[in-house]
């Protein structure tokens, strides 16, 4: 049994992954505010949640306060638990506000990628406390506070470059002075089996150093599938499976739903190569066998530069909400129970689960999680 905590869940990248592989596991927590913040006085709230005696009372009092500064709804939460079962129903709002404390070694796993927005650090010695402020701060705090046996972090490619480099060599830093073991890797959705250009950075951190000595980051595999092999066009909703972790393809055909598609006028739009500003002279490529990076923004009608935009009978379109989820590895059991424009930015914010599968392949081979004690 796999005891598992996520912050900035989502809609539960690392939970599908261990669903789909048939991993015994148990959420203990999750934590997400579906991108709505409220104007409170974070360090002084958390002072006084951690003077709280129960975990139900920190969580209703946290939430609480979302609901007091806030009419807006948790779009992150409903999926969530349309999806996933939480001990004792702990989702969390907001990990600027939640006590790790209360966790502490009593995960095996830990999982979030900070928002790449969080990085502004501050100070020049590069470590922990240097990160104040930021969301990044909060991520390491909590895997300081609970101890998790193993904790994955995730974020974009060009964190390596932010700020000339030094604020790489601060997120390396930060988990050094935390007394964790780690490896890091560029890892791309293309090479893990979902034909989608995404290059992401893995950190996979051991408490114990003689796990990571037996911990290797995966091999890329060769692609088995398309973009189009993905599309409702030739895969109808219901026929996109997983098996034992493997994404199984009924072929069967489908039909898109008719507000997809381009009007003639938005058609001009999308395939001009842009303006002065925004200029892309190969930028009206579309039906890619590879797709770009799937965006948060997808819902927009962004030029086909930016955008995956494919062909249905002669005529073009954007992808389904349903066709997005599985470009980021959700088989089409995965329950959506909210607007398609709040899917498109879910699926957007998502982690790839099919390269989560393959770490944890990896992980799973060091034997770290088969003594029960933390």
């Amino acid at each position: 049994m796999i005891r598992l905590g996520t912050a900035f869940s989502g809609i539960g990248a690392i939970e599908q992954a261990l669903e789909r592989m048939n991993l015994e596991h148990e959420i203990l927590f999750a934590i997400d505010n579906g991108n709505i913040v409220i104007d409170i006085n974070e360090d002084e709230e958390l002072s006084k949640i951690k003077s709280m005696n129960t975990i139900k009372e920190k969580l209703d009092y946290a939430n609480g306060l979302y609901k007091k500064k806030t009419r807006r709804t948790n779009f992150v939460e409903i999926t969530y638990l349309e999806n996933y079962k939480v001990k004792d129903n702990n989702f969390f709002y907001d990990i600027k506000l939640f006590d790790g404390e209360d966790f502490h070694k009593s995960l095996d796993l830990f999982v979030g990628g900070s928002p790449c927005q969080s990085f502004s650090m501050v100070g020049s010695r590069g470590g922990f406390e240097d990160t104040r402020g930021t969301l990044f701060y909060d991520y390491v705090r909590l895997v300081k506070e609970i101890q998790p046996k193993v904790f994955i972090y995730e974020n974009v490619f060009g964190l390596l470059n932010h700020d000339k480099g030094r604020t790489w060599a601060t997120v390396q830093n930060v988990f050094e002075e935390l007394g964790y073991h780690y490896k890091w890797q560029v890892l791309d959705s293309r090479d893990y089996g979902i034909p989608q250009g995404r290059r992401r950075i893995f950190v996979v951190g051991f408490k114990n150093e003689k796990y990571l000595e037996k911990f290797d980051f995966p091999a890329t595999k060769e692609l088995e599938f398309t973009m189009q092999d993905f599309l409702i066009d030739n895969c109808s909703i219901g026929n996109f499976k997983s098996v034992n972790g493997n994404i199984k393809i009924k072929r069967t055909k489908g039909i898109p739903d008719d507000k997809l598609f381009l009007s003639e006028k938005l058609l001009a739009y999308v395939l001009s190569p842009g303006t002065k500003n925004f200029y892309h002279p190969n930028g009206t490529k579309t039906d890619l066998p590879i797709a770009r990076a799937i965006l948060s923004t997808q819902g927009n009608s962004h030029r086909a530069s930016v955008n995956n935009y494919v062909t249905t009978d002669g005529r073009l379109r954007a992808l389904d909400p349903r066709e997005s989820l599985r470009l980021m590895g959700f088989p089409d059991t995965f329950k959506v129970p909210v607007s398609k424009a709040q899917s498109y930015k879910q699926s957007g914010n998502s982690i790839v689960v099919d390269v989560l599968i393959n770490i944890m392949e990896s992980i799973m081979k060091t034997g770290v999680f088969e003594n029960g004690k933390n």
